[in-house]
């Protein structure tokens, strides 16, 4: 495949246009604000990279489009795609970033941070025994790159986390896999389930109003799509007690809107999807690792499987 004429956009475009030309020196570049570009930026590029389609969007004239974020439901989700057209996804830190995001929440909990503060503020001495990780029974929705590296991080501390994914296959570091329909049990006795899937139509709204009804005062972390969850769904189990505590940092609109009850309530904890960030240099190393397999033929290990949608 021959790239010669590449279009970059996104909140790194500037970082990027710093450093791209001097790697390749031998491609054309555009590097583009979101809200500037043109139709014609699209006529005239081979490429496209950016965190999710953006301006007049076509897949026209292009042969490749790379993805700055690990997920591409923003390019796939609701859009036909052209099968000509490559779809590759940048592969950094975001693992090792989300299994950190997920430990500080679990290990918060654990060791009872928010009531020892509350003591504080009353001036209290009341010894509580925190929770050993280890003794905990966590189930992790998603066995692909980011969910084994949460499941790997959380067995160093004694965990033996269970794994739900489509097939059910068995994967390290997972104790046990199992398919969506047959995770009954384990919900039933879950302290915690960490979401991290990606946006499918098997996925979209997974965690309902049904999923929710298995589950007795667990913690809940969503670090994977915030689509996959029924939010009004997950406010009732919120009042029920099926969830004890919700860990957000994806939601089904973004920025999460003034109006939702989850900003007020007091058994939620919200960021604002940074859970995992793109690093310019690990934007960089992508680009140009990805560029190289392209050009040289060999093959690709981060390039998506649309009919999957991941």
């Amino acid at each position: 495949m021959d790239i010669r004429r590449i279009l970059v956009t996104g909140r790194l475009y500037d970082e990027l246009a710093a450093l791209l030309p001097d790697k390749r020196p031998d491609k054309e570049y555009r590097f583009v604000a979101e809200e500037e570009l043109k139709a014609d930026d699209f006529v005239w590029a081979d490429a496209y990279i950016g965190f999710q389609p953006a301006g007049p969007f076509s897949l026209a004239n292009l042969r490749w489009v790379h993805s700055l974020g690990a997920g591409v439901d923003a390019f796939l989700w609701g859009r036909e795609w052209n099968r000509n057209v490559l779809l590759t996804r940048t592969i950094g830190t975001f693992g090792e970033q989300i299994a950190e995001y997920c430990l500080s929440y679990l290990l918060r909990d654990a060791q009872c941070h928010d009531v020892y503060a509350w003591y504080q503020e009353q001036r209290q001495w009341k010894p509580i025994a925190p929770k050993r990780l280890g003794e905990q029974r966590i189930v992790i929705y998603g066995t692909g790159e980011i969910g084994r590296r949460i499941a790997e991080t959380l067995r160093l501390f004694g965990v033996s986390p269970i794994g739900i994914s489509q097939s059910g296959k068995a994967s390290a570091p997972f104790s046990a896999v199992y398919r969506p329909e047959e995770a009954e049990e384990a919900l039933a006795v879950a302290d915690w389930v960490i979401a991290a899937l990606p946006l499918t139509a098997e996925t979209h709204h997974l965690f309902d109003e049904t999923f929710f009804s298995r589950l007795h005062n667990a913690g809940f972390i969503n670090v994977g799509r915030g689509v996959t969850v029924d939010e009004t769904a997950l406010v009732g189990a919120l009042e029920n007690r099926n969830i004890r505590l919700a860990v957000l940092d994806v939601f089904e609109e973004e920025p999460l809107p003034p109006h939702s009850p989850l900003w007020e309530h007091p058994n939620v904890l919200i960021t604002p999807h940074i859970a995992a960030l793109t690093s310019t240099e690990d934007a960089v190393r992508s680009i140009l690792d990805t560029l190289r397999c392209i050009e040289a033929g060999t093959p690709l290990n981060n390039v998506v499987d649309v009919s999957r949608q991941y």
